[in-house]
């Protein structure tokens, strides 16, 4: 019998302050008993850089859960519709 629990990933979202995606996603992630990690790229240079570096992309939100990069809210939600956003942040993709 295996007693290892698997561990729920963290979960990183790079956004800023006058973004209504980043809201949304955090809202969605609220309602799913998820915490994150924000990370504000408006307020620091070293983190957009980063954030562009991980993700490839310039928008936000960025959300990455453990090493997965979702992508943004339209990513993460078509992710969830299919099904496949539940295990990975339940550890198990």
């Amino acid at each position: 019998m295996n007693n290892v629990a698997t561990a729920k990933p963290e979960i990183v979202m790079y956004t800023s302050a006058t973004c209504t995606y980043c809201v949304a996603a955090k809202n969605f992630l609220k309602s799913k008993d998820q915490e994150w990690t924000e990370v504000r790229i408006d307020l620091d240079a070293a983190a957009r850089e980063k954030m562009m570096t991980l993700a490839k992309r310039t928008s936000v939100p960025q959300i990455f859960v453990g090493d997965t990069h979702v992508g943004g809210f339209d990513d993460m939600m078509a992710l969830h519709r299919a099904g496949k956003l539940e295990p990975l942040l339940a550890g198990g993709a």
